[in-house]
């Protein structure tokens, strides 16, 4: 069942938890003495509703701005219905303005997850999520930056920096400083466009080498549980053994198997045969564009 209550994560930081039946991603409010950043918008005006609910049950300054980490429906859907100036990357509002022109009908999803625009997975859970009435009003952030922005809340400061990723190339991550919390919005997932979720070695090692930038004792992905250090540096360093092991085995699916777990020296997870499976994917891809 979802957990609809906020959880505190810090002195300075609340959150609502992901739920992953209609894929709505984990929503923040970052407080400090004078204002209240949201990070993200969440997927719906229910989802909406249901973040602002619990935040009125805390005394934190009112909300004021919400930053969205990238232009994926389930970060921005619920972006009018919160009715606060939005901040994103110029990346970002580009790819919310190509949705501004779309239909969300039945008909219309179909469509575009046919023509490999739209991936099943997310065509089923806007159904899911929206049921039979899907005039969606999609606002426009109306502030952007290009590489990095800075706000303070009231002696918390938040960098808001640009990152990319094969998940959306616009992908940002949020920074509390004082509190060391890194908010990494959906930037090391896969790929998921079209039927043929994949990773690329190359955006993923980049990605890697730009978040040890960060000096963060937590770390928040959208559709998981925040991780401590030592848990996100177990995370990252299995996805620099599969950069590895792919590099190695030239994408070749079972080789890359065989070696990763001769390396690990057990069997593999279901979950860590699905990731190998994406970056055998991501060296097709590319080799198909070659």
């Amino acid at each position: 069942m979802f957990d609809q209550q906020l959880h505190r994560l810090t002195e300075h930081i609340l959150y609502l938890p992901p739920d992953a039946d209609t894929d709505r991603p984990l929503l923040a409010a970052i407080s400090g003495e004078k204002h209240t950043l949201l990070v993200d918008a969440g997927n719906s005006s229910a989802h909406a509703e249901l973040f602002l609910r619990e935040l009125d049950k805390y005394p934190i300054a009112k909300p004021s701005q919400v930053v969205l980490t990238h232009g994926h429906w389930e970060h921005v859907f619920g972006a009018y219905y919160l009715n606060l100036p939005c901040i994103a990357s110029e990346g970002t509002k580009q790819e919310i303005e190509k949705m501004q022109h779309l239909s969300w009908t039945d008909e219309a999803l179909n469509q575009r997850v046919k023509a490999g625009i739209e991936s099943s997975f997310s065509a089923e859970m806007i159904k899911k999520e929206w049921g039979d009435n899907r005039k969606i009003p999609i606002i426009l952030p109306s502030m952007t930056f290009s590489e990095r922005m800075e706000l303070d809340l009231g002696g918390i400061h938040c960098l808001i920096e640009h990152v990319g990723g094969d998940h959306a190339d616009d992908s940002s991550v949020v920074y509390v400083k004082e509190d060391k919390v890194l908010f990494l919005g959906d930037c090391l997932y896969p790929d998921y466009k079209g039927e043929q979720w994949r990773y690329t070695v190359e955006g993923t090692q980049a990605l890697l080498k730009r978040l040890e930038n960060y000096d963060a004792d937590l770390y928040v992905l959208s559709h998981d549980i925040p991780l401590s250090k030592t848990q996100f540096r177990i995370y990252t360093d299995l996805l620099k053994l599969f950069c590895q092991i792919t590099l190695k085995m030239h994408g070749e699916f079972e080789a890359m198997i065989s070696a990763l777990s001769k390396e690990l020296g057990r069997r593999l997870e279901p979950l860590e045969r699905l990731v190998i499976r994406y970056f055998a994917n991501g060296v097709e891809t590319v080799g198909a564009r070659v």
